[in-house]
């Protein structure tokens, strides 16, 4: 696909946005999760990538995620081999962060930490994409940073999901970001790292789900601290959200008001 046909697929998408009354705010509105129970863990990553997380703060987040079964631990490449210890054995992935959090590290050193990463338990490969590479216009240096971290982690048998950092993008930029990755060959398209001037929202999430189309997962990530916050993501076409309130999110679900989560 080259960028006539990109510009076409962006007006092609805009078109449908716009033919949809409301789409954002009634997506918003709508609760279709309602009556869900605590597998609703199962969409979550559970997420530390703070500083000044310690190695008990990892231990502590992996315990919650084998008690209510979160998708997966989502932490810097650092602790990948303590989380892979403390999760084996039980079906919560290990998942870490590639070219984290600005994507601007070379496309070879994505790959070898990507690599490093895998050679030490890692499951699932969160990368950020050429974030300056995108903007500019450069899609092949974008696609082809993508494909090369995908085709190491598929060799391993890992999934990937791409970080778009859409605070960051105009929409036209979100849907070319979107479809590069699927062309790259991700498994997941991720809206944000929680370190940009802002999360996840709706109306990204629909945009995302549009230009990837059914065949994709959508991450939404940053600012997520509420159980409503991922009924409203999951509506608008996520098949996964990156919390760190993961603890309270599952526990809403059962009327609980005792989770403790602290979200970014």
């Amino acid at each position: 696909m080259d960028a006539a046909e990109l510009d076409r697929l962006v007006e092609q998408i805009g078109e449908e946005i716009l033919a949809r009354t409301g789409s954002a705010a009634s997506i918003a509105a709508s609760d279709t999760l309602t009556g869900i129970d605590p597998s609703i863990a199962g969409l979550i990553d559970h997420t530390l990538l703070r500083a000044d997380a310690t190695r008990d703060d990892i231990i502590k987040v992996c315990r919650e995620a084998r008690k209510y079964n979160f998708a997966s631990v989502c932490i810097n490449p650092y602790w990948v081999p303590l989380v892979a210890a403390e999760l084996a054995g039980c079906p919560v992935k290990v998942c870490t962060v590639v070219g984290f959090p600005l994507g601007a590290t070379s496309t070879e050193a994505k790959v070898a930490e990507t690599e490093a990463a895998l050679r030490v338990g890692a499951q699932e490969i969160d990368m950020v994409q050429n974030v300056g590479a995108l903007r500019g216009g450069d899609y092949d240096v974008v696609r082809s940073d993508i494909a090369a971290v995908v085709a190491a982690a598929h060799r391993a048998g890992a999934i990937v999901k791409v970080i778009l950092e859409t605070a960051l993008l105009d929409d036209n930029q979100k849907v070319m970001a979107s479809t590069l990755a699927k062309m790259a060959g991700a498994d997941f398209v991720k809206t944000s790292t929680g370190f940009g001037p802002s999360g996840a929202t709706v109306h990204d999430v629909e945009l995302m789900r549009l230009a990837v189309g059914p065949e994709m997962g959508v991450k939404a990530s940053g600012g997520i601290r509420t159980l409503d916050d991922l009924k409203k993501m999951a509506a608008a076409g996520a098949t996964r959200i990156g919390a760190s309130a993961s603890v309270k999110i599952v526990e809403a679900t059962a009327g609980s008001t005792d989770g403790a989560g602290a979200g970014y």
